[in-house]
């Protein structure tokens, strides 16, 4: 595990003031520090929430280290931390090598953006086999009729695109291939779905920060990130056209009508990409922290449960200001009955 961790306040990378510790601070009698990797995808609220938590249980202390949900999902099967985050569901495979049971708990849905930098052109529009068209390599120049189709009006440049996507084994990729892959037949063929992917073509960032790093610094180039950096970096991003073909803005309305027609099974694993429904948002996930249903140590477990029952009530009316939709009522109470039967 990595020795260095986002503390309390941290997600510099969207905006947030923060300081980074090098591993364990010195700690009062008492104290607890909850150790946790994983998505970049919920950092900004996962730091809201631990600095939050931290002021109501001053002996509740956190350190994060935003990773990468397959780093989230490494460091949770061999221990190294109390929970694991990720946006995407464990495999079968990969939950069968844990020592213990580990559970996905929900805590918040969030959309994927496709961001651009195309300097003198505004907003722009895509269905899904254009996108995936791009991302393929297939399409490989700006005007491209099939952009052009879509984006009446739209004076678009005799310009190269440059492909940007994550490095890093990313929950964030698997959402967007996820969709690909529920869109275009040809993708799904020939890239699927993962968190980390042979990608055909383009450069790679590390994280959303990275990818926002190489967006901006690249005149011509296409990329994908959480809404979330997208705002704090006042990145330009496209509608998306969803299954009922409508184009569709990201946003927390679009993103709960895409929760609201998904099929939640008892374990939490699903998918709500490409939702039908007129204002659903197609390119939308939920993020998951990942907890041994039996914690190693009691102290350490109690506060952990203690926490993880906030993050379900109160710290849900944190999530909407960061761009995230809360988890409906519903959801909430199977969630929290889940937790309920956690043993510290």
């Amino acid at each position: 595990m990595r020795s260095t961790f986002f503390a309390l306040t941290v997600a510099a990378a969207v905006g947030f003031v923060g300081a980074l510790v090098s591993g364990a601070s010195a700690q009062a009698p008492g104290e607890v520090t909850l150790r946790g990797a994983g998505a970049t995808f919920p950092s900004a609220l996962y730091a809201k929430w631990f600095e939050a938590y931290h002021q109501l249980d001053p002996s509740a202390r956190f350190a994060y280290d935003p990773n990468g949900s397959g780093a989230g999902q490494r460091e949770i099967l061999d221990q190294s931390v109390d929970f694991g985050a990720s946006d995407q569901p464990m495999s079968d495979e990969a939950l069968a090598q844990a020592p213990g049971r580990i559970l996905h708990l929900p805590t918040v849905t969030g959309g994927v953006v496709v961001s651009y930098n195309l300097p003198g052109v505004g907003a722009l529009r895509f269905d899904g086999p254009t996108l995936a068209d791009i991302f393929q390599g297939k399409i490989v120049t700006w005007n491209d009729p099939e952009i052009a189709r879509q984006n009446p009006g739209v004076k678009l440049p005799q310009m190269d695109i440059v492909v940007v996507h994550r490095s890093d084994a990313s929950g964030t990729s698997y959402i967007f291939t996820d969709y690909l892959s529920a869109v275009s037949p040809d993708w799904k063929a020939h890239v699927g779905k993962d968190a980390t992917l042979n990608w055909p073509v383009g450069l790679g960032g590390r994280g959303n920060e990275g990818v926002v790093v190489r967006l901006k610094e690249t005149p011509g180039s296409i990329g994908y990130l959480e809404l979330t950096y997208a705002l704090q970096n006042r990145m330009a991003y496209a509608e998306i056209r969803n299954r009922d073909h409508y184009y569709t803005k990201p946003s927390l309305e679009s993103i709960t009508a895409a929760l609201s027609t998904a099929t939640i099974p008892d374990d939490f694993r699903f998918s709500m990409v490409n939702a039908p429904g007129k204002e659903a948002y197609p390119i939308a996930g939920a993020t998951w922290l990942l907890i041994y249903d039996t914690q190693r140590d009691p102290v350490r477990g109690e506060k952990l449960i203690a926490f993880l029952k906030w993050a379900e009530t109160e710290g849900q009316n944190m999530a909407a200001a960061l761009g995230f939709a809360p988890l409906p009522g519903k959801v909430r109470d199977r969630v929290l009955n889940v937790i309920g039967t956690l043993k510290p």
